[in-house]
């Protein structure tokens, strides 16, 4: 049986453009939805053009006309979203509903991989921060209508993206590691799981011909990358040779400082509460039938120190 056909919504994204390269360099057929909506914004037209002189294919098509998404659709047999659920950027998750109506009316698709990638909206939307939890609660009416619908899927949970965590040492609003001091949230013992955004496009890809997938949550929780915060300001002040100054933050005086923010920064310091204060990504158990890394042992991830070693 041949490699699938893929479709890929928000290629151009900061997921989505790792998707777009796994999914060529795992030999699919890729095809990269192109929306007027991009407009002349060159940096995205530029990678649009970089990706087709890679192979990939541009199809035009918009949320704005249900045709095109059909049409879109029609032409592959996987169809991978990578829009935006980020509210200090762009937050269109609620888009996907358009996108389902489209992959029930083609027909065709054998899997939908909708755009979810962090925390697994269905084990905490009863215990997610509030206003975080309007993220989780849009996930999973999108996981209603695609299961009303009958349309085979896999949910891929990504957890916490290395980029934002670990670059700034779990820290929020910090994408650059600090040589001087941290602020440790709480005790700073809870346990969470980081991972390389390019580890993620390629575990996700894999499984998308994969019949041990199908219908199934996919949770990409290596075992090497599973740490405090405290185990990662630590692996970095190894690799600094220095030890950073710590301050602690408690959960009250950090849930103050919250409601001075702006809502979308509300939002995202929901999510670092629920991960930082609650240990919500390590909460519970799955099985190995469910853990990427577990499912495909070829796949050489990259672990927190590797991670770090880019700042040194």
């Amino acid at each position: 049986m041949g490699k699938s056909k893929v479709l890929i919504i928000g290629g151009t994204g900061y997921l989505g453009r790792r998707l777009v390269k796994a999914s060529l360099a795992q030999g699919h057929e890729t095809y990269i939805l192109h929306r007027p909506e991009i407009g002349v914004d060159i940096d995205k037209v530029e990678m649009l053009i970089s990706f087709k002189m890679q192979g990939a294919h541009l199809v035009h098509g918009s949320f704005k006309d249900f045709n095109s998404l059909v049409e879109a659709v029609k032409l592959v047999d996987v169809v991978i979203s990578a829009i935006s659920g980020v509210h200090i950027r762009s937050h269109q998750i609620l888009l996907q509903l358009k996108l389902v109506e489209a992959i029930k009316e083609a027909g065709n698709v054998k899997r939908f991989l909708p755009s979810e990638f962090g925390m697994d909206p269905a084990k905490f939307m009863d215990t997610a921060m509030e206003p975080g939890k309007v993220t989780l609660d849009e996930k999973m009416v999108v996981r209603k209508a695609i299961e009303k619908a009958g349309i085979p899927f896999t949910y891929v949970s990504a957890n916490c993206f290395a980029g934002y965590f670990l670059g700034g040492l779990c820290q929020f609003g910090k994408i650059l590691p600090s040589r001087d001091f941290v602020i440790i949230h709480g005790d700073g013992n809870k346990k969470a799981i980081f991972n390389n955004e390019d580890d993620i496009a390629t575990y996700a890809i894999k499984t998308i011909d994969d019949p041990r997938t199908l219908n199934k949550t996919i949770y990409i929780s290596p075992p090497k990358n599973i740490l405090s915060q405290r185990e990662v300001v630590q692996t970095w002040e190894k690799l600094i040779g220095k030890e950073l100054q710590k301050i602690t933050l408690s959960k009250e005086d950090f849930l103050a400082s919250v409601k001075e923010l702006e809502y979308a920064q509300q939002v995202g310091l929901s999510h670092y509460h629920d991960v930082n204060y609650q240990g919500c990504l390590t909460s519970f158990e799955i099985g190995d039938e469910e853990e990427a890394s577990k499912l495909y042992p070829e796949v050489k991830y990259t672990s927190v120190e590797e991670y770090l070693k880019r700042y040194v």
